[in-house]
């Protein structure tokens, strides 16, 4: 793990001092993808060079809220909270008008990511920020991201790490000194655009999901060598075509490191 972070460390500060960035911005959610992209540009860049925006809604619960607060105290960075549903309220009326309909739910979800796209990018402009996207690589593989929304930032920092990978990786970072709450690393991981949404509302478990790309993406086994190596061969179709069909995704993603 020390590796791992090292690596992604080193990386995100040489890509900065290239591009000429001496500071970065990202969406702070609560999650655990944001919580360790945070983390990881305060000890790669430094702590007062990291800045993070709250962007809540309706759907944003407490905990969430209350999450986020905390990381920026342990790691001591600039943190800001804006309430952003006047926003998305004035759009969906705008939306329902120029469509004669009522959008529909995804239109909706969607328009939550892209509004902070849209503010994060806003900020970039006027501050010189370099947007950090937050994306892993689970979510890129299956598509779980909304193009011009948390896809937005012109490098993506744990974009080559697995989901399950992930959460081992933050318990390992704790482990160098408290950087992250417990409960962030434990929380059902969800996006929070609809009530009650959770990712395995539309995701296998992560780990499930995690060793059946590792074995197409590194292994590049077939669906039924997948299945025969003990995976439920409707869950291994369902993966490898998700991953197919979401390809014009990845292709406009920001850099993985």
């Amino acid at each position: 793990m020390e590796k791992i972070w090292n690596d992604l460390k080193n990386k995100l500060r040489d890509y900065c001092e290239k591009n000429g960035f001496k500071e970065v911005l990202l969406g702070l959610s609560g999650g655990l993808d944001s919580a360790m992209v945070s983390v990881l540009a305060a000890d790669a860049l430094g702590k007062e060079n990291v800045h993070t925006l709250m962007m809540k809604t309706d759907y944003t619960s407490e905990q969430s809220l209350r999450i986020a607060k905390k990381i920026a105290e342990l790691n001591g960075f600039d943190h800001k909270e804006i309430n952003i549903q006047p926003v998305i309220d004035n759009q969906k009326k705008f939306l329902a008008a120029a469509m004669d309909t009522e959008p529909k739910n995804i239109v909706l979800e969607n328009l939550q990511a892209r509004e902070r796209g849209k503010i994060l990018m806003a900020f970039s402009n006027q501050f010189g920020y370099l947007v950090l996207a937050c994306g892993n690589k689970s979510e890129a593989a299956t598509g779980y991201c909304t193009l011009y929304g948390d896809t937005c930032g012109g490098i993506a920092p744990i974009g080559n790490v697995y989901k399950s990978d992930l959460f081992e990786l933050a318990k390992w970072r704790n482990t160098q000194g408290l950087a992250l709450p417990d409960e962030v690393i434990s929380r059902a991981p969800s996006a929070e655009l609809s009530p009650g949404q959770k990712d395995e509302d539309t995701l296998p478990p992560y780990q499930v999901l995690d060793a059946i790309l590792k074995l197409y993406e590194r292994e590049h086994l077939n669906e039924k060598e997948i299945a025969v190596a003990g995976f439920d061969e409707e869950t291994v179709r369902w993966v490898i075509s998700r991953y197919r069909a979401t390809a014009f995704k990845r292709e406009q993603m920001p850099k993985a490191l």
